[in-house]
């Protein structure tokens, strides 16, 4: 009798020409909504990556711009850059927080500044990048400038897309 019932349903369901709808999504749906949720959250870590980036150099970037004060005020009191000596009396703390190193350097008609990022605890396109704070001929402050290669120095090698504005 149900293998009757069945077939009786079937028939009627044919004769009224009810047809019967699947519900559900489709593997291949399914997979097409994973692919997009994969591309989005891509471009959204890459995004954010970027971003801790550009905020780690900012940071380095300050740091490096406080201590050009101090210089510049040794050099107007003194009529000479410092020594490294001197310079290590002027700038007692040369680390920061994503900065392992800061290297001072005479040049031959001004000053250099050169800040080296951390191996660790920094964005990993900014390991061990250099960025270069320097004087140019006429005393001005310059960050990243080709113009102080003129008097012996040199620029940074974080990459330009990471610098503030001021230092591309």
């Amino acid at each position: 009798m149900p293998d009757n019932l069945g077939a009786r349903y079937r028939k009627l369901v044919n004769q009224i020409g009810l047809k019967h709808v699947q519900g559900g999504l489709t593997l291949l749906k399914i997979m097409v909504v994973v692919a997009i949720i994969g591309i989005l959250g891509e471009v959204a870590l890459s995004a954010y990556q970027n971003y801790i980036a550009r905020a780690q150099v900012t940071e380095a970037f300050t740091f490096i711009t406080e201590i050009k004060i101090p210089i510049a005020k040794f050099y107007a009191d003194n009529g000479t850059w410092p020594t490294t000596q001197k310079f290590n009396s002027l700038i007692p703390t040369q680390t920061g927080n994503y900065i392992a190193t800061i290297i001072p350097k005479t040049l031959a008609s001004g000053f250099q500044i050169t800040a080296t990022f951390k191996d660790s605890e920094v964005s990993a396109v900014l390991v061990s990048s250099t960025m270069v704070l320097a004087t140019t001929s006429d005393l001005k402050w310059v960050c990243d400038d080709p113009s102080v290669r003129a008097i012996g120095g040199k620029i940074g090698t974080t990459p330009s897309k990471y610098r503030p504005e001021v230092c591309k």
